[in-house]
């Protein structure tokens, strides 16, 4: 017997919309009966730059800026064809970026 599985993994620079992106996604899977795991909030990629702010001179003079790339994980362990429906008309909000991946487990004997 194999079961079938949806993650779903959200990005986002703001927390805050990602957040919300959640709650939307999860609230939509509960109104069509699915069993949902999460979200669970994934490590915060950080990325730092160091920019010389002085084109010639004054090599000390640097400014630093950083991107953080918030990430959580939804898994929805029991859906119905009207789940899988209902999230793909979903309308989410600007800036988050979703990957959804199926994934099948077979129960051994």
């Amino acid at each position: 017997m194999s079961k079938q599985k949806i993650r779903i993994k959200i990005k986002s620079f703001d927390h805050k919309v990602i957040d919300e992106a959640a709650r939307l996604i999860i609230d939509t899977a509960e109104k069509t009966g699915a069993i949902i795991a999460g979200p669970i909030p994934l490590p915060t990629r950080i990325e730092k730059f160091t920019v010389n702010s002085s084109t010639f001179v004054h090599k000390n003079a640097r400014e630093q800026y950083e991107i953080r790339t918030h990430k959580r994980l939804i898994d929805i362990r029991e859906s119905t064809p009207k789940t899988i429906e209902s999230l793909s008309n979903l309308a989410l909000p600007a800036g988050v970026d979703i990957e959804i991946k199926m994934i099948t487990s077979e129960q051994g004997k």
